[in-house]
């Protein structure tokens, strides 16, 4: 007995003062998860509140100040773009209730001027993908189902325009925020509702043929493979169509059911835009590329001069 302990409390995958995965199933989590309550924001008068959709999905919603009525416009309430936001991690981190995550959207939202819906789906490896898909396909259609006027959330239904629904996210989020695209392509959403645009920053994509960054930090592109297998564990590899939308098993991305996309790159990023130009897609893609800053580093000063340029691209786009 003593030596199947040892063996269950091997440890199979670990991200420094992040996250450690044993091969007993036990999970450690040690950044990101743990909430700070909705609010309204003093500095930027975005406010926010919490709905639960399911026992296991829930959302975070954002107004910003924009939607509220004032005498200069005669008292009418502003139809918003809508950015249904799927938040990164490697399908095993964070939390859309975090400070890192609720900091950064409330910024968005008010640069945006931009209804924010985060999602909150649950993370592998104790449930998991494709579960991550099913709760933000779940999310996405709650959202649509609201695209005629009715549903049970007054923001979004009394201030959402839904011409202008978008869906985004950074890394992971990015994936997910590619696959539910492609899944309103092959299964259309409730009440008529159309995703206008899909906004992709440093998508979590892998592949067989290695790309820059890869080559330049073998460690890391180790641990970001070993960290696909851990989270969805009945994978085919990295050439599986959930982490790489350009394998030769993947459904083709002239099925993306939006007519832009924005691609905030890096390498694979940048074949996935090369991708979706060669697809026979009827869509536009919008390339931008902040050189010299790192895998998603808008999350850690999102005030910063790159950040704040990457942001007002955003805004541009979900704003269309």
């Amino acid at each position: 007995m003593a030596g199947s302990g040892a063996i269950d409390d091997e440890v199979v995958f670990e991200i420094a003062q992040c996250i450690r995965v044993y091969k007993s199933g036990r999970v450690e989590r040690y950044f990101g998860s743990d909430p700070v309550p909705a609010s309204t924001d003093a500095a930027t008068g975005v406010t926010s509140k919490d709905r639960a959709i399911s026992p296991d999905v829930a959302v975070r919603l954002y107004l910003p100040p924009a939607a509220n009525p004032t005498e200069d416009d005669g008292g009418s309430i502003k139809k918003l773009p809508i950015l249904v936001y799927f938040h990164g991690g490697g399908f095993c981190l964070h939390t859309a209730f975090n400070f890192v995550f609720h900091a950064y959207l409330t910024s968005l939202a008010a640069r945006t001027r931009a209804i924010v819906v985060s999602v909150e789906y649950r993370l592998a490896p104790e449930h998991p993908l494709p579960a991550a898909y099913d709760d933000s396909w779940r999310a996405l259609r709650w959202v649509a189902s609201h695209a005629t006027g009715s549903g049970e959330e007054p923001w979004l239904t009394d201030h959402g325009d839904f011409s202008r629904l978008c869906v985004g996210g950074e890394s992971a989020g990015a994936n997910i925020a590619h696959h539910m695209a492609m899944r309103a392509g092959a299964e259309p959403l409730p009440d008529g509702a159309r995703i206008n645009g899909a906004v992709v920053v440093h998508p979590y994509f892998l592949g067989a043929v290695r790309v820059a960054s890869e080559e330049t930090d073998p460690a890391m592109a180790r641990s970001v493979v070993t960290m696909w297998r851990v989270v969805c564990p009945g994978s085919a590899g990295v050439d599986d169509p959930w982490i790489n939308p350009l394998a030769a098993a993947a459904p083709g991305l002239r099925g993306l059911a939006c007519g832009r996309v924005l691609d905030v790159v890096r390498d694979r990023g940048r074949a996935y835009a090369e991708g979706l130009g060669a697809s026979g897609w009827a869509g536009k893609v919008e390339v931008l590329e902040v050189a010299g800053q790192g895998h998603c580093f808008h999350l850690v000063d999102f005030a910063c001069a790159d950040a704040v340029k990457q942001d007002d691209a955003i805004a541009r786009f979900v704003n269309l």
